[in-house]
């Protein structure tokens, strides 16, 4: 049920300009979460980085951004959420002018995680000061529905911003770009109401160990895709993970201001929308890495043509979450939206299996990014809206921590299990060519369209058609 709190939310003068903001926001911080994909091979013969390695750049961000989230909600809700999304900007400026001038690998993975920290405090604010800015009904989901397109639109953005620097001016200035962006993001949170604010203090136990729990565990994720199940430091990694995160439950019942209050998780459709993020994170990230090895290894294209091979996908995200979400939104229940989207983003992931090493881009690759792309825009914001719908505006920050949370956690797992995955076929297709590399990534892109049907599978039991998008009651 929507708490007094929400309804009373007064009109704010420059609500459009604010969302605008909030939104720019969020698409600069999953933006960074790719734009250094495309150029990892010209970084890593520029910086002399080993290859076994070079995943680091990617992961360190997601490292840090993950494992913090939480925490970044929860000292938003504390401490006032504009302070720390000011705050967040800062570090992400300062962290990204450290990546443009990098002298090696070390300290360009160092301004990664920086750049993590950054996004950590700036994203659950965002969403939080977005539940501040907008009443509960239409008007916050029209804003949701702006907020979540630029959760997908974002990882697109970083591919195409990416290849098109990396070409023409250099990989620095992936880092460099992002500085005029959070300043002028800084400057427009004068329009930014300061949002609310819960007394009492931050779960320090709590905040410790569930960073800890989430950062070991992404950790442990990730070098499972490249040193294998069996790597010592692996399972070291994913048992500290498990008993960080049992002390963190355990933390959580014996507090009296625990970090994730239990009404939160209540709400079984919100649970539902968290675990269907996760997947939908994972199955994203996924895609997006299979497509850009088969595109610069397979098909040999430069950096500047990888990075326009993804507008399809664009296109496809702002279809589907500008247009045909909010469509079904108004006429279909929020589990009737979620399905229909994951289950064209799951169609789209049969077609990539078509890929051949020969085979024209306008046959499988261009058009399947767009049905991919419709799919993921409708699900990214149903799926926003059903992660932050109903929750108490003082625990806003925690809620919107979760769903970021979700979908950080969730690529990194994705990524760790498909990688496995695509080079066990590769394997088992015989001669290492062109073919047996092109059959590791489309079983891949299988794998993401199998995450995709399971959160799928996940909204029609966790999530109930009781209650519309638009926040009143169904006859």
């Amino acid at each position: 049920m929507t708490s007094t709190t929400e309804t009373s939310i007064p009109p704010v003068r420059n609500s459009g300009l604010a969302l605008l903001v909030i939104a720019a926001a969020q698409l600069l911080i999953v933006m960074d979460g790719t734009i250094v994909t495309v150029g990892l091979p010209v970084i890593g013969a520029g910086l002399a980085i080993p290859e076994a390695h070079l995943s680091w750049v990617l992961t360190a961000y997601a490292l840090s951004f993950g494992g913090l989230l939480l925490a970044g909600g929860r000292a938003g809700d504390l401490f006032g959420r504009r302070r720390l999304f000011r705050a967040g900007l800062v570090v992400f400026l300062l962290a990204s002018l450290l990546g443009g001038v990098a002298p090696g690998g070390g300290v360009l993975i160092a301004a990664r995680v920086l750049q993590g920290v950054g996004g950590a405090l700036i994203a659950p604010a965002a969403l939080s000061l977005l539940a501040d800015t907008f009443p509960a009904g239409p008007a916050r989901n029209r804003a949701l529905g702006v907020y979540g397109a630029m959760g997908g639109l974002g990882a697109v953005a970083g591919l195409l911003l990416g290849g098109a620097l990396t070409e023409y001016l250099g990989w620095r200035w992936i880092m460099f770009v992002n500085v005029p962006f959070a300043l002028a993001l800084l400057a427009g949170t004068l329009a930014v109401v300061p949002g609310t604010r819960e007394r009492g203090r931050i779960d320090l136990p709590g905040a410790l160990t569930a960073t800890l729990a989430l950062g070991s565990l992404v950790y442990a994720i990730n070098r499972a895709g490249t040193d294998g199940l069996a790597d010592p430091l692996t399972l070291a990694s994913g048992a500290a993970g498990a008993l960080l995160a049992l002390a963190f439950v355990l933390v959580q019942r014996r507090v009296t201001a625990p970090m994730i209050p239990a009404r939160v998780l209540a709400d079984r459709g919100r649970v539902g929308a968290n675990l269907v993020m996760l997947l939908m994170g994972g199955g994203q990230l996924a895609t997006f890495y299979f497509l850009t090895l088969y595109m610069q290894s397979i098909k040999q294209y430069p950096p500047m043509l990888t990075g326009l091979a993804y507008l399809p996908f664009a296109i496809g995200i702002g279809l589907g979450s500008g247009l045909v979400g909010p469509r079904l939104q108004a006429r279909a229940s929020a589990r009737a939206t979620l399905v229909t989207g994951l289950a064209v983003a799951a169609a789209a992931m049969g077609w990539f299996s078509l890929l051949t090493p020969d085979q024209d881009a306008w046959v499988t690759l261009l058009p399947a990014q767009l049905v991919a792309g419709v799919g993921l825009g409708i699900g990214f914001v149903a799926a926003t809206i059903g992660g932050v719908q109903g929750v108490a505006a003082q625990e806003s920050g925690i809620a919107s921590g979760l769903v970021n949370t979700s979908q950080q956690v969730g690529g990194a797992l994705g990524l760790a299990i498909l990688s496995g995955v695509a080079a066990t076929a590769t394997q088992q297709a015989g001669l290492l060519d062109r073919g047996a590399v092109t059959a590791g990534y489309t079983t891949g892109l299988l794998g993401a369209g199998a995450f995709y049907l399971a959160a799928a599978l996940a909204a029609v039991l966790l999530i109930s058609t009781r209650y519309s998008d638009r926040g009143r009651a169904r006859p």
